[in-house]
């Protein structure tokens, strides 16, 4: 089964409110300074080497990582690593790499892959569920250096996996089964006590073997759609709607998905355990064609379908955001709501203020294009 929700991390939600603010109105009556975002442009240079996915983010704000490859995992070669965060340090989105385990009933198996080693680049871990992956597995990787670190709050999150389709793709034959989670944590950062939510699914896999022993079953199960906010303690909440902006507005290039899903076909049908250099992965890339094949473009198009699935629920829960039309893009975005106007240039950045008169192509170079409000 040939995994394509490397990306998707970055886009997944629930209608049962994942967002800090669900549910806060902002003060629209209160004076708004303008706020403007950039188009952050993810380039794979490390695989592809073009863009593999876009997003907005507060223009001041930076970016860090993007795709990483993995050489030993022919099933997920590429995994995204993100950090988007206010350079004050005192707010951060990010995204973690999807975690792929392996796991079987067959003892013998068992002996020769002992829990913690890696088979075909998964790494070899009974099944947990999301909880628990969050809990015993994103925390101790990812924040093991916290200090004074504690779980607040954890929420079972079963629509998360649903509102994604995790585990809704299985084959005759599989058994595939998808749970989410959310936990919310404290600790100290730089002399300031931080909150943050961290997000995930746990999928799982498993195909039955026929050996001269007997039938067996074989598990792939990966912890994916991890994601968090952070930001100091009593302020994560009222952050909610940025957070939002910059989850709603991801999107992955088709180009990009198409070459990556030949990758991983070719890697799966040649039966490649690892890739042995960067030099040999990079062959394989050059074989692929920029062409979409008719079954590539309804995959890419069933995955965007959910990235505004994914959209629309946030819509339902938060209602402070305000939709407006990109003349730049042909689509609909999302944005904080208590701004009278919002403008958009070629470069994809856009400006919000309350300010009736307020024309950002005054003393500009760049083309600045009105935005309507969508009622």
């Amino acid at each position: 089964m040939i995994k394509r929700n490397i990306l998707v991390v970055v886009i997944t939600a629930t209608s049962a409110c994942i967002v800090p603010s669900c549910g806060k109105k902002s003060d629209s009556s209160s004076s708004l300074p303008p706020l403007q975002f950039k188009t952050q442009v993810c380039i794979d240079r490390s695989g592809i080497g073009i863009e593999a996915f876009r997003m907005l983010i507060p223009k001041d704000w930076t970016f860090e990582g993007g795709m990483k490859w993995v050489l030993d995992n022919p099933g997920m070669p590429a995994t995204a690593s993100v950090r988007v965060r206010n350079p004050a340090g005192n707010a951060e989105f990010e995204v973690f790499p999807n975690q792929p385990f392996f796991w079987t009933d067959n003892q013998t198996h068992r002996q020769m892959f002992p829990v913690g080693s890696r088979y075909y680049g998964n790494e070899v871990r009974p099944p947990v569920g999301p909880i628990d992956a969050l809990r015993k597995i994103v925390l101790p990787r990812f924040r093991s250096r916290a200090s004074g670190l504690k779980v607040v709050k954890e929420e079972h999150l079963p629509e998360l996996a649903k509102t994604v389709g995790a585990g809704a793709n299985a084959q005759p034959g599989v058994r595939a089964a998808a749970d989410g989670a959310r936990i919310r944590i404290e600790y100290d950062r730089k002399g300031a006590r931080y909150e943050e939510e961290i997000y995930g699914v746990v999928e799982s896999y498993g195909f039955p073997i026929q050996s001269m022993f007997g039938t067996f079953t074989n598990t792939i199960w990966t912890v994916d759609y991890l994601f968090s906010f952070k930001a100091e303690k009593g302020k994560l909440d009222s952050m909610g709607t940025l957070f939002k902006t910059i989850v709603s507005s991801f999107r992955v290039n088709p180009q990009w998905y198409n070459r990556y899903t030949q990758v991983v076909e070719y890697l799966i049908k040649a039966q490649i355990r690892q890739i042995r250099s960067v030099g040999e992965l990079s062959r394989i890339i050059s074989q692929t064609h920029n062409e979409i094949s008719e079954e590539m473009s309804r995959s890419f198009e069933e995955r965007q379908a959910v990235y505004d699935r994914v959209s629309e629920k946030f819509s339902q829960q938060i209602r402070d955001v305000d939709a407006y039309y990109s003349p730049v893009e042909g689509r609909s975005v999302e944005l904080p709501a208590g701004y009278r106007q919002a403008w958009t240039n070629n470069l994809g950045e856009i400006v919000l203020s309350e300010q009736e008169d307020f024309n950002p192509n005054i003393g500009s170079n760049q083309n600045w294009q009105k935005m309507e409000k969508k009622e």
